[in-house]
């Protein structure tokens, strides 16, 4: 069965009792893994206990498919349920899982992880169609789910956040979900958070989330952006390759393209309409970071509001391609990125 975006929550806290696999897949590895840790934990609460949860690889079933019929056969030498984790699950081992599936009881969960699967993946197709299986897709937060993972991890430690500190993190996090997690987790300590949710909250101001949150991966996000937008091919090269090369996922990439292109096109359109452009950069929020100022108002020479809302097209068909083809995301993220550059080199020629 397919999970729905509205049940995931409940689900992997309380996944059925008779389901015998179920399958954690899509672009954002930190909430595949995050995801199937919560719906292991649900079953066997130490994850680390040898007698009760054992992990397998995709190649090691693939290699002994016969293995994973015998694991999740297998009863606890101490009581209650197994579960058996198989990570880097590939299509290719649908065939095991196919009969694996056939039986429609199992002593053991089996919790499967998997990367980003197109719709006609027989592994992804195989685990909707079945009536003792559930598929779950896991994709990077959006603002609203990512503003929700902020406030719920930072007010369990007594701290709320103001607005242009969500919004500089919004800006700054997202790509993947443990990458997020660890991040509060710097912010929380940067803070002084007390561990605990109670008391009189302290606040996260801008500045702190500034001084605390992913310097370097905000800086390469940045830097991509910075480049696509300037028409600039071979910064763009180098920027994308260092972005992928620091966990960067294409759609972390492409998101933050698109919140560049966005204040770009905002900015334009205030412009355009006769407000001053050093009063409207100073009215962003967040703000530019000083190095970055000179750019942005070259790329406001750069381009108008109207290629500006061409490149954003670009660029959110290129995240749902990512999504939903089942291409190499990188590469469809390459493409997407080097044709808004050509379309900034083609406007400054123009203008």
């Amino acid at each position: 069965m397919k999970i729905s975006a509205a049940r995931v929550s409940s689900f992997i806290r309380r996944p059925d009792p008779s389901l015998v696999a179920a399958l954690l897949f899509g672009p954002d590895s930190g909430l595949v893994r995050e995801r199937a840790d919560t719906i292991a934990g649900s079953v066997v609460e130490d994850l680390n206990d040898p007698f009760r949860v054992v992990e397998l690889t995709g190649a090691a079933v693939k290699a002994d498919p016969a293995r994973l019929a015998d694991e999740a056969a297998q009863l606890s030498m101490t009581g209650g349920r197994r579960v058996v984790r198989v990570r880097d699950a590939t299509d290719g081992i649908a065939t095991a899982f196919e009969r694996l599936l056939a039986v429609t009881a199992g002593g053991s969960l089996v919790v499967v992880e998997a990367a980003n699967l197109g719709k006609k993946s027989p592994l992804r197709s195989l685990f909707e169609k079945a009536k003792n299986a559930a598929s779950v897709g896991c994709y990077e937060d959006g603002a609203r789910e990512l503003e929700g993972v902020i406030r719920e991890t930072l007010g369990g430690h007594g701290l709320v956040v103001s607005p242009d500190a969500m919004a500089f993190l919004v800006a700054n996090l997202g790509g993947d979900r443990l990458v997020t997690r660890a991040e509060l987790a710097k912010l929380v300590l940067y803070a002084g958070g007390d561990g605990k949710a109670g008391g009189r909250p302290r606040k996260i101001e801008l500045a702190d989330a500034e001084a605390c949150i992913g310097d370097s991966a905000a800086a390469s996000l940045d830097a991509v952006a910075f480049a696509a937008a300037d028409g600039d091919a071979t910064a763009l090269d180098r920027a994308l390759e260092r972005a992928f090369l620091e966990g960067q996922s294409p759609v972390g990439v492409l998101r933050a393209v698109q919140r560049h292109l966005q204040r770009l096109h905002w900015t334009l359109g205030k412009v355009e309409d006769g407000d001053a452009p050093e009063n409207v950069i100073r009215s962003l929020r967040p703000p530019l970071l000083f190095k970055f100022e000179s750019a942005f108002r070259a790329q406001l020479r750069q381009w108008r509001a109207d290629q500006v809302a061409r490149a954003l097209d670009l660029a959110t068909e290129a995240e749902i391609d990512c999504k939903s083809t089942g291409m190499p995301a990188a590469a469809g993220c390459h493409r997407a990125l080097m044709r808004i550059s050509q379309a900034a080199r083609t406007g400054a020629r123009n203008r």
